[in-house]
């Protein structure tokens, strides 16, 4: 990591993310199912790939290894949500379901570890203990969603959890022989491609909000996570996986909180409080990590 552009990246990407997980239930609350707000997402996708298309003229990496990396990040990002919202959450307990998936940086920095060599300075590492401490932490709700189907919730909440965590590997493994924008279009390409899936279950039976706090709100919310989306796939082309992976993490859901407060005036768990304290300090290390250390895939 020569320079700190990649933590500018994971700044943006942890503002947006954060904003975007306090809002998030909005249009859901108002009527508008989960499902249908995955289509919602899957469509404000295109606008910051326009974008990306634009910035490199149009000049999109078509050959089979970038095609074979872009439907990978795609899917395993995309499909993860959707086996989220539609099978995990409506199967399991959100107090559980949310900290499993909230430890996938585990896996990236393991594989990134292992393959990739990804190395970093004392402060580094110790700030990604501290993140893989406070992640959980920070994701805590307290009981009181029934399990409605048996194990199979731990299932898909170990699905998405794996599917994240590989996804961030392979964002920074392709970005050594792809640009940044080519992945990003891939990743909308693949969340479109899904979208036949997340209507098919939806239940038309019910009453849908298709007012202003559904998909018109849902659409100004998700755009802020498709935006995070394409900066953190910058970040991880100029930061380390090792760091960029846990430390969006770790400090998104502080925002999350902050703005759940304020919104909802939400008095957040003492364990939550005691995740934004770690996950403080975790991010300050880790943006103060060294910049000496070689990075196998830096440019």
């Amino acid at each position: 990591m020569k320079s700190k552009v990649w933590l500018f990246y994971a700044f943006v990407t942890t503002v947006f993310w954060g904003v975007w997980g306090a809002l998030i239930e909005m249009p859901e609350k108002a009527g508008f199912p989960a499902t249908l707000g995955y289509v919602v997402w899957a469509f404000t996708m295109i606008l910051p790939a326009i974008v990306a298309v634009i910035l490199i003229k149009g000049k999109i990496e078509h050959d089979i290894k970038s095609i074979v990396y872009g439907v990978i990040i795609g899917f395993l990002g995309a499909g993860g949500q959707l086996v989220l919202f539609t099978n995990a959450l409506t199967r399991g307990p959100a107090y559980l379901i949310f900290p499993i998936i909230s430890l996938s940086p585990v896996i990236t920095i393991l594989i990134s570890y292992m393959i990739l060599k990804e190395r970093t300075n004392k402060r580094g590492w110790f700030g990604i203990v501290l993140a893989l401490i406070a992640i959980p932490l920070c994701s805590y709700q307290e009981p009181g969603n029934s399990t409605t189907g048996g194990l199979l919730w731990l299932v898909f909440a170990l699905i998405v959890f794996l599917a994240w965590g590989f996804q961030a590997f392979f964002m920074k493994l392709a970005n050594q022989t792809m640009k940044a924008e080519s992945i990003f279009f891939y990743m909308a390409v693949t969340g479109i491609i899904l979208v036949p899936f997340a209507l098919l279950m939806t239940d038309f039976s019910q009453n849908i909000n298709y007012g202003f706090k559904g998909p018109y709100l849902a659409a100004m919310i998700q755009i802020l996570n498709s935006i995070g989306a394409l900066c953190i796939v910058y970040a991880f082309r100029y930061g380390k996986a090792i760091i960029v992976s846990p430390l969006t993490n770790a400090v998104a859901p502080i925002l999350t909180v902050i703005l759940s407060l304020i919104l909802y005036q939400r008095i957040p768990h003492f364990v939550i409080i005691c995740g934004i304290v770690i996950a403080i300090f975790a991010a300050f290390f880790m943006a103060l990590a060294d910049e000496g250390e070689s990075d196998s895939l830096q440019e």
